[in-house]
């Protein structure tokens, strides 16, 4: 934790400072090892809630920007501590402003610009900080973050295809359910009463969807508290490895979705893998980087299996035909830029093809979704009116 402190020295002038403790009497026995009286000593909040935003991601789309802004200013000819220093100012996004500022102090401190991201790996992918890396041993630190600045803008594109085509699916999950709990509610209660006055039996049907109707009705803060239950429960299963290990296995196994995450996978990986090796990294740590980016735990192990396999001579087309889960097309493509020596241009083409071919197996995805929900709120409508209907029929036999 970090403490502010207020302390005398033995001229009588004051001295303050913040100081990393795990505990207040540490950094009153600082002090006084220091010859100081201590005056005042207190958390300090604010700087910890500054390091607390280091715990949140930043969006494709702020780092982007952040890059080309960036590249503009060092292609104009600013120093790195002024391009911080102008970064931190405008820059929007509450972590990144933070991290940016750390970053800055660090490296008027003589540290590195990509050491001093390093420290904030939430914040700064592995690719920003390995490409920042290269790009001042090289002495093209310009060129490499327009090249990641181009990275991210496609890696964000790709995002808002995935997240738009799953808009539309999950708003008619959500109509789906809202209509069907009014109709128990609200509808059928009204419509079935007519007919118990009767005194004719209500069948099966009917007297269950009343039931369920009942019990929604008086018991609706136990579904509600149940429902909340559930979904964290499972939120915060999916942040543990092993729920995010899971739910990635079955992203690749279900019929229709595994083809999706495929390409979308095949996409991220022979774009990151080409911008990396373009810039003179090489491919051992290259695909280190490129396991950590795929944002797949499944294909991240099979990835460094495959590292290994490198190391012991094997040509990366093969290990990445060892994956198993990247279209036939992707090794031999790899086999043909090894073959030719232009590796970084056929992966890059490569991720051009999978660009597209994304868009299309989103399209489909969606395609197949919509019917299927049409159908399951079709069927669940449909056995309800039956439900309330059903009576009617039963009066009409009995006259």
């Amino acid at each position: 934790m970090k403490y502010k402190y207020r302390a005398i020295a033995k001229n009588g002038q004051t001295v303050e400072g913040v100081f990393d403790a795990a505990s207040e009497s540490d950094v009153i026995a600082m002090i006084k090892a220091n010859s100081y009286m201590p005056l005042q000593v207190e958390r300090d909040v604010g700087e910890e809630a500054r390091f607390e935003l280091f715990k949140k991601k930043v969006k494709k789309k702020d780092l982007a920007v952040f890059c080309r802004q960036f590249f503009t200013m060092i292609d104009a000819g600013l120093g790195i501590v002024k391009c911080l220093d102008i970064l931190e100012i405008q820059t929007e996004n509450k972590t990144l402003k933070a991290a940016v500022g750390v970053v800055n102090e660090d490296v008027q401190k003589g540290l590195a610009l990509s050491e001093g991201m390093k420290k904030h790996s939430l914040v700064f992918p592995s690719i920003l900080t390995s490409m920042v890396e290269a790009g001042e041993v090289s002495g093209n630190l310009d060129a490499i973050l327009e090249r990641m600045a181009v990275h991210f803008e496609k890696e964000n594109k790709i995002e808002n295809k995935v997240k738009s085509s799953m808009i539309y699916p999950a708003a008619l999950a959500v109509v789906s359910v809202a209509v069907v709990v009014f109709m128990l509610v609200f509808v059928m209660p009204t419509f079935v009463g007519m007919f118990t006055g009767s005194g004719v039996p209500l069948p099966g049907p009917t007297r269950l969807l009343l039931g369920i109707s009942d019990s929604i009705k008086t018991y609706w803060y136990l579904y509600a508290g149940a429902l909340i239950a559930i979904s964290t429960s499972l939120g915060a299963y999916m942040r543990t490895d092993e729920g995010r290990l899971n739910f990635d296995k079955l992203k690749l196994r279900l019929p229709v979705v595994k083809d999706t995450t495929a390409k979308v996978v095949t996409s991220r990986f022979t774009r990151t893998l080409s911008t990396l090796m373009d810039s003179g990294i090489p491919l051992i740590k290259s695909m280190e980087v490129v396991s950590r980016v795929v944002n797949n735990k499944v294909i991240e192990g099979r990835l460094l299996d495959g590292i290994e396999q490198i190391r012991k001579g094997v040509p990366l087309s093969r290990s990445i035909k060892d994956v198993e889960v990247f279209p036939p097309m992707v090794d031999s493509m790899i086999k043909i830029g090894e073959e030719s020596g232009s590796l970084d241009d056929i992966l890059m083409k490569t991720a051009d093809f999978y660009d597209e071919e994304v868009e299309v197996a989103l399209t489909k995805l969606t395609s197949l979704l919509e019917p299927i929900m049409i159908v399951f709120m079709a069927i669940m409508i449909g056995f309800i009116v039956i439900a309330m209907y059903l009576p009617m029929f039963d009066m009409m036999q009995t006259v």
